[in-house]
Order: C-alpha cells, then structure tokens, then sequence
C-alpha cells in the first residue's frame, strides 16, 4: 500500500443515529518457506491481547439464535455467525464417516478457504459454493437470500477437482476432504459437480487474463475443470502449527473479546504489508475521531491477512513479529488494539476483492473500516502500471451492495513531512516538503539496508525487515547449482 493513504466515507448513515439505535490440528508450512525456510519469530514473547481493564461480558439473552455469539455493534451476514466446526463430541463418529466416503484432495489454498467458510468468515454461506452461488457471486458480487436480503459476497470461494475425481466420486452424494498433510479435515455434504469456466472466472474476477497474476498461476491454473459445492462440516479447528495459531482468532473469539472490553466501535484496519508511521498515524487519528464522535472506547482491530500471498510480500511470520515491534514501542496503543491474523487467502483483485475484505470484518464484528489508497491491488503483471485505479476501491466501496451498514471516517492523505521528519497529513500549500515511498521503496531500502528517513517507521521495526532481508542475502548463494569441473 503506498503513502499516499486516502479514507473515503462508505456510508451516508447518521453515525450518532447509528450508535444509538444498534446494539484441528493440520501441520502446513508456509507459502515463503521455499525462499526462507526458517522462522525468525516467537510469539510467546508478546502477548495475543493486552488489557488492564476489568470487564464483564455482555450476554445477549435477547437473541433467536441461541448460543450464537453476536456482538451489539453489528449483525453478521444473514443475521447469525456461522460456524461450522462438528462439536467435539461428535468428532469421532464423524471422522469414521469421513474415512468411508470418496475423497477430494485440498491444497492449501484450499485449506485457507476452508479455514475461512468453517469460522464464519464468509456467513451466512455454510459451505464450497454450489452453481446458484457461483454465479450470483461471480456476476453480481452479492447473493439475494430466502428473505430477499442481499449480502456482500465479491470473491468465488470454491473447490476444484479434476476429471478422475469426478469419475471416483461418481453418484456419492457427500465426499471426504483430505488436508495437505493426508488426514481427513473435513465433510461436504449434498454436492453439486458443475463446469469450472476458469477463463470467465477470471475475466470477472480480475478484469483482466493476463498472464501472471499471483492468485491464478497458483490456485487456478493448475486447477480441475470441474467446482464442486455442498454443505460443510469441519471435523476440528484448523491448526498450521507454526507458532502463530493463537493470533487467529475466529470471528466468534472476536466478537466475544470486544463484548469483554466493553468496546462501543470497532474499527478494522487490512493490511498485508508492515506497519510504518504512516499506518499508525491513520489508526491513531481515526480512534481521535470517534472519541471527538462521542464514542467511549473504540478498539482498534489490526488484521493482517494470514493466507496465499505472492513470494516477494514480507511473509506473516515476519510482519507479525514487525507489527508486534509496534505496540511495544508504543506507536500504536496495546490497551486499545488487538493483532489477529486473518486466514484469508489474497487475490490482488483490486476494488473487487476490498468488498471481500471488508464484508468479513462485518461478520467479525466490526462496524468501522479503513479503506486506503488501492486496496487489494497490484501492479498490472505485463505493463509497467497499476492494474486497478487507485482510487476505484474505495468508491467501490461506499456503492457496493450489502455493505452499507458498513461505516469509515474520512480521511487526507499521509506522506512523510521532510521538514518535521515524521509522518504527517500531506498539506499541499507546501507539497515540495512531503515525501511520497511506496511500499515498493520501503522494501528495497530494506534489501538495501539502507535506512528510512527518521520517523517514516519505529527503529525496532525496521530491524525486523533489515534482518529478514540479510537472511534472504545469505541463502542465495546456498541456493545456487553446484557445477561440476
């Protein structure tokens, strides 16, 4: 995400008004591993969630949805959370099914996806998208529910298998899904087998097919030419065991964690690159502005995405330990902010997949969100510039269908001001004083190891970069072919 950060309003609703009247176990190993195999960061040297306060959870006895966690600030999708995961109970019993039933192979995407739809992420689907859902997501970018609702849905999220599958599956109506690792994950029940049009998929998706776009060398490609949707039952949390698995909470864990807080909004902030000053400033200035709003104690969500991105990103494991760098140093105010990972896999869909982005904080229970400067996007794969107008995402945002309970302060625009060495709201009587660096420049000073200018990011941050870039240094020259004389 460049600097050059702009907040747009996404919704025209009486904010005040608003506030008032709305109360596994599967080893995986990470995409980056194969140009850095080892992990740099422990988290057990920085607690999940930090909080002095003393608070009790508010209990929503009001609610038709039984147990059903959901937050005062916001409704998820269809009105309850999904989750999907086979209470433990019943875990044997369902594992022994699993086992007897044909068997469809996940990658690790395919995993991520799952991960995503068996927490609820993507409520109120239950399950890999049938036809019906296919298109109406494919098409329209939302789906019309039995009550005549609509909700957001702008990404496709579906299972491909190949012809020998489909012929091994034959005229079983559930299937077994098989993990990375060979053990059996999970069960998708009444399945429906149709064509996978890869070509129009990405079409829509992309608004492009040119060659090397990230998401589609990787997951649709090599992909069958058939989708296979059914309802899904998760026979135990998913686990990646890398360390980080206490930073994933499930939007359930978040709703309940913001009830214990007592928090009165919830602003969320994407991101999959490390947090520089500027990222700070945004977030510190938007909690200012709900206070100046008459709100008591908004909390600060900041949500990496967790899953498939491309090689030259900063890999989770680095940005988390960046990030947790952050809050130690007190860029960013531990009291009021919780870090949590979200499993998404990342498209690089531009003003498509930001809907993605956000309609999931509203199923974790956020009720603000930060839209920057391109979100989601990338450089176009063959020309030298960007795919997707860097301003499409967040007037996308502010019309797309089944967001519109969803609410963002407005914002200017952030660059680093050279007269004062910070970061600071670019004002454009003195332009020539502000200094513009993409997060294309941040990582080549890194790789350089030259530094920043002072006040662009937290010292002990930018150490973490420093030493991930000197680690990638050191094994190039390991990783080169042994000639023989």
């Amino acid at each position: 995400m460049s600097l050059t950060i702009k907040l747009h309003i996404l919704s025209q609703l009486n904010v005040s008004n608003y506030h008032a009247n709305k109360l596994t176990n599967n080893t995986c190993s990470n995409y980056n591993t194969k140009i850095r195999p080892k992990t740099i960061y422990n988290n057990n040297n920085y607690p999940l969630i930090i909080t002095t306060c003393k608070v009790k959870p508010r209990m929503n006895t009001g609610s038709s949805y039984g147990n059903i966690i959901k937050s005062s600030l916001i409704e998820p999708d269809g009105g309850a959370l999904v989750d999907l995961v086979v209470p433990e109970n019943l875990r044997g019993s369902k594992s022994v099914e699993a086992e007897s039933l044909p068997k469809v192979k996940l990658t690790r995407i395919d995993l991520e996806w799952m991960h995503v739809i068996g927490e609820g992420w993507a409520s109120p689907l239950k399950g890999f998208m049938r036809e019906d859902e296919y298109l109406q997501s494919l098409h329209f970018n939302s789906l019309r529910l039995k009550d005549g609702s609509v909700v957001n849905m702008s990404l496709p999220i579906v299972l491909s298998i190949d012809d020998a599958t489909k012929e091994q599956i034959g005229s079983s109506s559930h299937v077994g899904l098989i993990g990375p690792d060979g053990d059996c994950v999970a069960i998708l029940r009444s399945i429906e087998i149709y064509k996978h049009n890869k070509e129009e998929r990405i079409a829509r998706t992309w608004g492009t097919t040119a060659p090397g776009l990230p998401y589609v060398e990787e997951a649709i490609t090599p992909a069958g030419n058939w989708l296979i949707g059914g309802d899904l039952e998760v026979l135990k949390p998913i686990k990646y065991n890398d360390g980080l698995d206490n930073y994933r909470l499930s939007p359930k864990q978040l709703r309940e964690e913001f009830d214990r807080r007592e928090a009165d909004a919830v602003f969320a902030f994407q991101l999959r690159n490390p947090v520089h000053n500027g990222h700070a400033l945004l977030m510190n200035d938007t909690r200012k502005r709900l206070l100046d709003m008459g709100y008591k104690n908004p909390i600060l969500l900041l949500h990496p995405l967790g899953g498939f991105t491309k090689v030259d990103d900063v890999p989770l494991d680095v940005r988390m330990e960046q990030h947790s760098k952050v809050l130690e140093d007190g860029v960013l105010d531990p009291e009021t902010t919780i870090v949590a990972i979200f499993p998404s896999p990342m498209h690089y869909a531009g003003p498509t997949e930001v809907q993605w982005h956000a309609k999931a904080r509203i199923n974790a229970g956020a009720n603000f969100y930060i839209v920057g400067r391109d979100p989601a996007g990338m450089g176009h794969p063959t020309e030298k510039r960007d795919l997707y107008d860097p301003d499409h995402g967040k007037k996308v945002l502010s019309m797309a269908p089944g967001l519109e309970k969803l609410n963002i302060l407005p914002f200017r625009v952030a660059a680093y001001d050279t007269k004062e060495n910070k970061m600071a709201f670019f004002d454009p009587t003195r332009s020539k004083d502000f200094l513009f660096i993409s997060g294309t420049k941040m990582r080549a000073y890194a790789r350089s190891g030259e530094n920043p200018p002072d006040g662009f990011m937290c010292p002990s941050g930018w150490k973490v970069l420093v030493k991930y870039y000197e680690s990638l240094q050191a094994e190039e020259p390991s990783q080169q072919p042994v000639l023989s004389a």
